[in-house]
Protein backbone atom coordinates (compact mmCIF):
# COMPACT_ATOMS: atom_id res chain seq x y z
CA UNK A 1 0.00 0.00 0.00
CA UNK A 2 1.37 2.97 -0.77
CA UNK A 3 1.68 6.61 1.57
CA UNK A 4 -1.20 8.68 0.74
CA UNK A 5 1.73 11.54 1.59
CA UNK A 6 5.05 11.72 0.97
CA UNK A 7 7.48 14.53 2.18
CA UNK A 8 4.47 16.43 3.34
CA UNK A 9 2.73 16.48 0.14
CA UNK A 10 -0.02 14.17 -1.39
CA UNK A 11 1.87 10.86 -3.57
CA UNK A 12 1.87 11.83 -7.16
CA UNK A 13 0.65 15.52 -6.72
CA UNK A 14 2.87 17.84 -4.81
CA UNK A 15 3.13 20.92 -6.90
CA UNK A 16 -1.03 21.04 -7.84
CA UNK A 17 -1.16 20.86 -4.53
CA UNK A 18 0.71 23.77 -3.45
CA UNK A 19 -0.30 25.54 -6.36
CA UNK A 20 -3.98 25.19 -4.86
CA UNK A 21 -3.29 26.02 -1.57
CA UNK A 22 -1.67 29.18 -1.99
CA UNK A 23 -4.59 30.95 -2.43
CA UNK A 24 -6.16 30.02 0.60
CA UNK A 25 -3.27 30.77 2.29
CA UNK A 26 -2.86 34.18 1.47
CA UNK A 27 -6.53 34.43 2.30
CA UNK A 28 -5.55 33.63 6.01
CA UNK A 29 -2.28 35.38 6.49
CA UNK A 30 -4.30 38.51 8.72
CA UNK A 31 -5.69 35.34 10.86
CA UNK A 32 -4.25 35.93 14.14
CA UNK A 33 -5.29 32.80 16.16
CA UNK A 34 -7.90 34.03 18.56
CA UNK A 35 -10.35 30.99 17.81
CA UNK A 36 -13.57 32.87 17.44
CA UNK A 37 -13.73 30.28 14.45
CA UNK A 38 -13.49 27.33 16.44
CA UNK A 39 -15.86 28.51 19.13
CA UNK A 40 -18.79 29.74 17.05
CA UNK A 41 -18.05 26.06 14.92
CA UNK A 42 -21.20 23.79 15.69
CA UNK A 43 -19.67 20.90 14.15
CA UNK A 44 -15.95 21.61 16.01
CA UNK A 45 -17.35 19.19 18.57
CA UNK A 46 -17.23 16.19 15.63
CA UNK A 47 -13.92 17.76 14.54
CA UNK A 48 -10.35 16.19 14.84
CA UNK A 49 -8.55 19.90 14.63
CA UNK A 50 -10.64 22.70 14.82
CA UNK A 51 -11.20 25.49 12.73
CA UNK A 52 -8.10 27.58 14.29
CA UNK A 53 -5.88 24.51 14.54
CA UNK A 54 -6.20 23.93 10.50
CA UNK A 55 -5.81 27.35 9.93
CA UNK A 56 -2.05 27.00 12.19
CA UNK A 57 -1.37 24.21 9.90
CA UNK A 58 -2.40 26.17 6.48
CA UNK A 59 -0.12 28.74 7.42
CA UNK A 60 2.84 26.53 8.52
CA UNK A 61 2.70 24.65 5.24
CA UNK A 62 1.21 21.49 7.07
CA UNK A 63 -0.48 19.69 4.37
CA UNK A 64 0.18 16.48 4.97
CA UNK A 65 -1.84 17.40 8.09
CA UNK A 66 -4.55 19.11 6.88
CA UNK A 67 -5.77 16.45 4.31
CA UNK A 68 -5.22 13.51 6.91
CA UNK A 69 -7.92 15.49 8.76
CA UNK A 70 -11.97 15.57 8.35
CA UNK A 71 -12.27 19.12 9.67
CA UNK A 72 -12.68 20.49 6.27
CA UNK A 73 -15.19 17.41 5.28
CA UNK A 74 -17.48 18.42 8.06
CA UNK A 75 -17.73 21.87 7.45
CA UNK A 76 -21.34 22.77 7.01
CA UNK A 77 -20.75 26.04 5.35
CA UNK A 78 -23.34 28.19 8.16
CA UNK A 79 -20.54 31.11 7.74
CA UNK A 80 -20.80 31.61 11.75
CA UNK A 81 -17.03 31.47 11.23
CA UNK A 82 -17.13 33.72 8.61
CA UNK A 83 -19.83 36.09 10.39
CA UNK A 84 -17.77 36.05 13.70
CA UNK A 85 -13.54 36.39 12.51
CA UNK A 86 -12.91 39.78 13.85
CA UNK A 87 -10.90 40.48 10.61
CA UNK A 88 -13.64 39.13 8.16
CA UNK A 89 -11.77 36.44 6.64
CA UNK A 90 -13.79 34.16 4.68
CA UNK A 91 -13.11 31.16 5.97
CA UNK A 92 -15.96 29.22 5.30
CA UNK A 93 -14.67 30.34 1.21
CA UNK A 94 -11.10 28.70 2.59
CA UNK A 95 -12.80 25.58 3.88
CA UNK A 96 -14.45 24.86 0.65
CA UNK A 97 -11.90 25.38 -1.36
CA UNK A 98 -9.50 22.66 1.17
CA UNK A 99 -12.53 20.43 -0.09
CA UNK A 100 -12.22 21.31 -3.65
CA UNK A 101 -8.10 20.63 -3.37
CA UNK A 102 -9.12 17.50 -1.73
CA UNK A 103 -11.45 16.19 -4.68
CA UNK A 104 -9.57 17.37 -7.19
CA UNK A 105 -6.05 15.66 -5.91
CA UNK A 106 -8.05 12.28 -5.43
CA UNK A 107 -6.77 12.44 -1.91
CA UNK A 108 -7.91 8.92 -0.35
CA UNK A 109 -9.44 9.65 3.14
CA UNK A 110 -12.00 12.03 1.28
CA UNK A 111 -13.07 9.55 -1.69
CA UNK A 112 -16.04 8.34 -0.13
CA UNK A 113 -17.40 12.51 0.57
CA UNK A 114 -16.18 13.20 -2.73
CA UNK A 115 -18.41 9.98 -4.46
CA UNK A 116 -20.66 10.86 -2.22
CA UNK A 117 -21.49 14.52 -3.66
CA UNK A 118 -20.66 13.72 -7.21
CA UNK A 119 -23.70 11.37 -6.87
CA UNK A 120 -25.58 13.29 -5.46
CA UNK A 121 -25.30 15.98 -8.16
CA UNK A 122 -25.40 13.89 -10.77
CA UNK A 123 -29.01 12.77 -9.71
CA UNK A 124 -29.73 16.65 -9.34
CA UNK A 125 -28.96 17.50 -12.77
CA UNK A 126 -30.39 14.49 -15.15
CA UNK A 127 -33.95 14.96 -12.92
CA UNK A 128 -33.89 18.51 -11.35
CA UNK A 129 -34.16 17.01 -7.98
CA UNK A 130 -32.25 14.22 -6.03
CA UNK A 131 -34.22 10.71 -6.99
CA UNK A 132 -32.64 8.86 -3.63
CA UNK A 133 -32.84 5.53 -4.94
CA UNK A 134 -30.85 6.56 -7.96
CA UNK A 135 -28.28 8.44 -6.05
CA UNK A 136 -27.78 5.80 -3.59
CA UNK A 137 -26.98 3.57 -6.65
CA UNK A 138 -24.64 5.79 -7.89
CA UNK A 139 -22.67 6.04 -4.70
CA UNK A 140 -22.82 2.58 -3.83
CA UNK A 141 -21.38 2.16 -7.55
CA UNK A 142 -18.45 4.85 -7.44
CA UNK A 143 -17.82 2.71 -3.55
CA UNK A 144 -16.67 0.02 -5.92
CA UNK A 145 -17.29 -2.20 -3.18
CA UNK A 146 -19.91 -4.46 -2.89
CA UNK A 147 -20.52 -5.19 0.44
CA UNK A 148 -21.23 -1.59 1.67
CA UNK A 149 -24.59 -1.68 0.22
CA UNK A 150 -25.57 -4.96 2.01
CA UNK A 151 -24.48 -2.71 5.51
CA UNK A 152 -27.41 -0.28 4.38
CA UNK A 153 -29.58 -2.94 3.65
CA UNK A 154 -32.18 -3.01 6.89
CA UNK A 155 -32.44 0.67 6.89
CA UNK A 156 -33.49 0.92 3.04
CA UNK A 157 -36.33 -1.65 3.55
CA UNK A 158 -37.47 0.35 6.72
CA UNK A 159 -37.44 3.47 4.72
CA UNK A 160 -39.20 1.85 1.93
CA UNK A 161 -41.55 0.25 3.76
CA UNK A 162 -42.76 3.77 5.00
CA UNK A 163 -42.57 5.55 1.65
CA UNK A 164 -39.95 7.60 2.34
CA UNK A 165 -38.36 6.37 -0.50
CA UNK A 166 -39.44 5.30 -3.47
CA UNK A 167 -38.28 2.43 -5.43
CA UNK A 168 -37.68 3.63 -9.21
CA UNK A 169 -34.83 2.25 -11.67
CA UNK A 170 -32.05 4.68 -12.52
CA UNK A 171 -32.52 5.89 -15.21
CA UNK A 172 -30.98 8.92 -17.82
CA UNK A 173 -34.20 11.05 -16.90
CA UNK A 174 -34.35 14.27 -18.58
CA UNK A 175 -31.51 16.28 -18.01
CA UNK A 176 -33.18 19.39 -16.74
CA UNK A 177 -30.41 21.09 -15.46
CA UNK A 178 -27.54 20.10 -18.32
CA UNK A 179 -27.43 23.32 -19.25
CA UNK A 180 -26.87 25.37 -15.96
CA UNK A 181 -24.50 22.48 -14.74
CA UNK A 182 -22.53 23.16 -18.49
CA UNK A 183 -22.68 27.07 -17.50
CA UNK A 184 -20.91 26.20 -13.78
CA UNK A 185 -18.83 24.34 -15.13
CA UNK A 186 -17.61 26.84 -17.92
CA UNK A 187 -17.16 29.21 -15.14
CA UNK A 188 -15.01 27.25 -12.89
CA UNK A 189 -12.85 26.43 -15.38
CA UNK A 190 -12.30 30.22 -16.10
CA UNK A 191 -11.12 30.70 -12.68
Amino acid sequence: MKPAFEAGRPHGASKNLEERLEPVRKMLLPCMQCGTCSGSCPNAWAMDFSPRHLWRLLLTRNGEEIFKSRTFVLCSTCYSCTLRCPRGLPLTDAMSMLKQAAAAENVRMHRRSVGFYKSFMESVRRHGRVREMEFMTLYFLSMKNPAIPLRFTPLGMRLMAKRKVSFEIPSRGMGRLDAFFRKAKAVEDQS
